[in-house]
């Protein structure tokens, strides 16, 4: 699949369409291992005059692990014959697994940053991370 950059609104019907159902798929590295976790929610604007994706990851996560130790994610969104990935993703623990073995999910280097990205996504948006933010709900 070729790929090329457009600007970040282009797809945005789209994206919020998957995010809602099944999900997108956030993916990040460190020390040489992958991981997708599924996203059922996130937002997309201007801050500070750039364009953000906020993404909110429980401490308890594997993911969150991978992303205090990288300076960038991939938000991959699925074709729909990619369904059941994103519902494994949702489910399991890439702590305990190689969750893109599992679904036979191959990533491929992303244009713009360290963090790879998943092949045959037909939308990935590429962040890079410019804040970070303790987010705990009150019991």
């Amino acid at each position: 699949m070729t790929y090329t950059t457009v600007p970040y609104t282009t797809y945005l019907k789209e994206t919020l369409t998957v995010l809602d159902d099944p999900g997108l798929l956030l993916v990040t590295s460190a020390d040489g291992r992958a991981n997708a976790m599924t996203i059922g929610w996130g937002t997309i604007g201007l801050i500070w005059g750039k364009p953000i994706m906020a993404v909110l990851v429980r401490p308890s996560r594997y993911t969150y692990t991978l992303l205090e130790q990288s300076d960038s994610f991939t938000v991959c969104v699925p074709s729909p014959g990619m369904r059941e990935a994103v519902e494994y993703c949702g489910q399991y623990s890439g702590r305990d697994q190689d969750k893109l073995k599992a679904c036979n999910l191959s990533i491929r280097p992303s244009l713009h940053v360290r963090a790879p990205a998943i092949d045959g996504c037909p939308i990935i948006y590429e962040c890079r991370i410019v804040h970070k933010n303790d987010v705990v709900p009150a019991t």
